[in-house]
């Protein structure tokens, strides 16, 4: 250090070589932040210090000077807690590259040789202190292929080693892509150069952070990479050999973690294929109108579908459930092999109880197998490991045998592999107290190494001579505070206080002055401190290499132990779907292939956990080929759009395997939702309310099917009037279409001569939510109910908004004016306050039909005379002639 600082001061410009080799290794990694292992620190230097110094809130200081002769900035985390600050770095979107001393310090020649050991990006991380919640973390990368012009995506959770990978054409558009980040929510997307104008921005508005990645090998060399990571039939096993585009995503991904992990992934064994046509398509529109994984406004702590029916106890079965409900099955005899599963955690009590007390202890196994293949689970990983291996056997003892179980249940049960030698392993060689970390030792059992157990023995029989010579030498010199301490500098040495100093023998050898006396050290304590030292140094030695080769030992049954996460997972979801049945009172729906959806006593199964008072249930019936469209017209806040996301919901709650809340469902099944319930400006690219609405309606009509359920919320109304009932009265007659059957659709408008449509189609029943009206108090109802209304109460529920009374008694005037026919201006003006294209009486010339109609009197016509005068009235209204003329 001191002849740096000489080399410093005899030439500014001169940098040391410990500096030359940061930035060696720093042009390798110029889009990450170096942490550059220097003693017990990681140091970073100029731009990357200044990030961490403002990132992390830590001291930013200089050292060294470059060329220019200007300070560089530095700034520095010790080793021992750099997790928690890389951790802190990486949620922020920051690469990390972890260079660290590769040789011991003591025998290198010249500058102590390093490398960058591990690069950790928000998509790659394993690390306990970055995955702390439960939801997976995924890489995501995204390919196409040439020549069918498709897309493929691959999702790799490198903690548990999950892989699934999925196609979209082209042709679909870009709400599929955007559909399959919302429902993932990748951490991180591996993007090709040529594809990064196209979606990099419209990703990173997601909240995902890009990375460009070098276009791959092709297909050829994409499918010799896989089948040399993951095994020669890997590809035709999981159903993508094939197709290119997808086996390109899925070697981008794995090739990518690989690079930053710096070693193979052994514990990534298996790739999947998650074909759309599976599962129930929801759009990310969808997904965030209905709030199934995540409210509309995002925040934190918001309920939502996903958070209502989270009752699980485990980490793997939270994300399984998550899987379940972003993607519901289209098949009625794997939804009902899940309901059988549920249905018997809800009659059975004991069982579902004991279960969900034994899951509760458990860890998450997925990401412990994750770290053991990566090889940085810590002991305690390890021991909270073996514990729960340790109870497995207790699962099979709560049921009385597997011929009396669903036989989704009993696959569950079923064992998976031979794991109990993991247990046993673990039992033999991690101390009962291990320690968090294992840069000190103590991990490692005693009895499980022989030479290990000589040097501990060493260190004890050492540090117990050393007390003894300190309380000798007291005896021997009269110096009562003489004391034996050690620090990392100095080693072993022995501390006497100025006033004593005149006590010490001539046998004492000085070793420092300080501020409060002086230090000594004696032949005999030197030789201890070697011994000692030599023995803990070889100590840690070995306990690093036993716990290496522990490891290494592990990761032979991460197959068989990521078997047995995922049965776990789907016990802890059977019995958390059947405690939220019981707790909540559903109901077990029926599926099949029909297009009807029947709910008695339906009812919304978030908004009514939020409601003090209870929830009012209700009706539905909609079928593809006779009541496919319910137009439903009613006041502001009568429940018009929570009762449509109840029912969409509940299909959602069905198809992904759970009981509903109703007192019965039968669910012909879904293939695609589409919901259009609200409007949100994207100020950003210049789009106006109205043009969001148009192109979200638009994805809805190009994409709609026969089986789909269509959710509609005021369409039309983000302009003029006249245009708006003109769209939505076009989109109606869209959706019912002139064939026998069409989407199940409920449409909600404010536009109130929309309801003439049920005269015109014939698949169309209007209903409206029920109002009191006192006079003096309007009183929801909640109550949905056949037919029209043409009220909205809009002066009502700006009152309860709290706008000021003058001006809501000044809109009720206005209102009376307006229905009365007096109002002023144009000559023209409508009678609704909402929407309302018939001219007010009084306001244009009277019809002579009508007029007819007015001046007629009914008594003084015979029936056939009645019967003749209506024909001519309806033939001069432009209705039909009279048949046989």
């Amino acid at each position: 250090m001191g002849e740096r600082k000489e080399e410093e001061k005899k030439d500014p410009g001169r940098i040391s070589p410990a500096m030359a080799q940061y930035r060696s290794i720093k042009d390798q990694h110029p889009d990450a932040i170096l942490l550059f292992h220097i003693g017990d620190f990681y140091e970073t230097f100029g731009d990357d210090a200044e990030t961490i110094s403002r990132e992390l809130d830590i001291t930013l200081t200089s050292r060294s000077r470059d060329k220019g002769g200007n300070r560089i900035p530095l700034a520095g985390v010790p080793c021992h807690a750099a997790d928690t600050y890389i951790a802190r770095l990486v949620s922020k979107g920051y690469r990390v590259a972890i260079c660290d001393q590769v040789e011991d310090a003591k025998n290198a020649r010249g500058i102590v040789r390093r490398e960058v050991v591990r690069i950790v990006t928000p998509g790659t991380v394993t690390d306990e202190a970055m995955t702390a919640s439960p939801e997976a973390r995924y890489l995501m990368a995204v390919a196409r292929d040439g020549e069918e012009q498709g897309f493929g995506l691959a999702f790799l959770d490198v903690s548990t080693g999950e892989f699934f990978a999925t196609g979209i054409p082209e042709s679909s558009g870009i709400q599929p892509l955007l559909s399959e980040i919302r429902k993932n929510n990748p951490a991180e997307c591996i993007l090709p150069s040529d594809l990064f104008s196209e979606f990099g921005s419209l990703i990173q508005e997601q909240g995902v952070l890009v990375t460009v990645g070098e276009p791959g090998p092709g297909y050829e060399g994409a499918v010799e990479y896989l089948a040399g990571n993951l095994g020669s039939d890997v590809l035709e096993s999981a159903g993508v050999a094939g197709y290119p585009a997808l086996v390109k995503a899925a070697a981008g991904a794995l090739r990518y973690a690989q690079d930053t992990q710096r070693k193979d992934l052994s514990h990534v064994v298996h790739l999947r294929l998650c074909s759309l046509s599976d599962s129930c398509l929801i759009d990310s529109i969808s997904l965030r109108n209905l709030e199934i994984l995540q409210s509309i406004r995002a925040r934190p702590g918001d309920p939502t579908l996903f958070t209502r029916l989270n009752l699980t106890k485990t980490p793997m079965g939270s994300r399984l459930l998550r899987q379940w409900l972003s993607a519901p099955l289209v098949s009625v005899e794997k939804i009902n092999d899940r309901l059988d599963a549920v249905e018997f955690f809800y009659h059975d009590t004991a069982s579902r109880t004991q279960i969900r007390e034994i899951l509760d202890k458990t860890p998450d196994i997925e990401r412990i197998a994750g770290r053991i293949a990566c090889g940085n689970a810590t002991p305690r990983d390890l021991q909270a490991l073996g514990r729960t291996l340790a109870t497995l056997p207790s699962l099979g003892a709560v049921f009385s045998g597997p011929e009396d179980l669903p036989p989704s249940l009993a696959l569950a049960l079923a064992e998976p592999g031979e794991v109990s030698w993991m247990k046993d392993l673990i039992g033999q060689a991690i101390a009962e107290e291990a320690p968090a970390v294992i840069r000190n030792g103590g991990m490692i059992r005693e009895g499980y190494n022989p030479e290990l157990d000589e040097l501990r023995s060493l260190s004890v029989s050492g540090k117990e001579r050393i007390a003894a010579l300190q309380q000798r030498e007291r005896e021997r010199t009269g110096i009562r505070s003489l004391k034996v301490s050690y620090t990392s500098v100095f080693g072993y040495h022995i501390e006497v206080t100025r006033s004593n100093l005149h006590l010490v023998p001539p046998d004492y050898e000085r070793k420092q002055t300080t501020s409060s006396g002086e230090r000594f050290t004696l032949p005999e304590l030197k030789a201890l401190e070697t011994a000692l030292t030599t023995a803990d140094e070889r100590g840690r030695t070995i306990e690093l290499e036993l716990y290496r080769d522990l490891m290494k030992k592990l990761s032979g049954g991460i197959p068989a132990l990521q078997a047995k996460a995922r049965s776990l997972a789907l016990l802890d979801v059977f019995a958390a779907l059947g405690e939220a049945a019981v707790r909540y009172r559903y109901t077990r729906p029926v599926p099949d292939l029909t297009t009807e959806i029947l709910i008695r006593e339906g009812r919304h199964p978030v908004v009514e956990a939020q409601m003090e008072t209870g929830f009012v249930p209700n009706d539905t019936q909609l079928a593809g080929n006779s009541d496919q469209i319910m137009i439903i017209t009613g006041a502001n806040m009568a429940g018009k759009s929570t009762y449509m996301r109840a029912v969409a919901e509940m299909v959602v709650m069905a198809q992904a395997g759970s009981f509903v809340p109703a007192d019965h469902a039968r669910i012909g099944l879904v293939d695609r939702i589409f919901t259009r319930v609200g409007a949100f400006d994207d100020l950003a690219s210049g789009q106006s309310t109205f043009m969001v609405e148009m192109l979200e309606l638009a994805n809805i009509l190009n994409n709609v099917t026969g089986r789909s359920l269509v959710i509609l919320d005021e369409i039309g109304r983000g302009t003029s009037t006249l245009d708006g009932y003109c769209i939505a009265r076009a989109v109606l007659e869209f959706l019912h279409g002139k064939g026998p059957a069409g989407p199940r659709t409920l449409f909600a408008t404010h536009f109130h001569e929309i309801v003439s449509a049920e005269s015109d189609l014939k698949r169309v029943k209007n209903y409206h939510f029920a109002v009191r009206d006192t006079g003096s108090e309007v009183i929801f109802l909640r109550k949905l109910i056949p037919g029209a209304t043409d009220r909205s109460y809009g002066i009502h529920v700006a009152s309860l908004a709290g706008v000021p009374e003058k001006v809501t008694d000044r809109a009720t005037a206005l209102l009376s004016q307006i229905m009365k026919g007096e109002g002023k201006g144009d000559g023209r003006v409508q009678r609704y306050t909402q929407m309302l294209l018939v001219d007010a009486p009084g306001n244009s010339p009277e019809d002579p039909v009508a007029r007819e109609l007015r001046e007629l009197d009914p008594d003084e016509l015979s029936p056939r005379e009645a019967l003749d005068l209506l024909y001519d009235l309806v033939a001069r209204a432009g209705g039909r002639e009279r048949r046989g003329q």
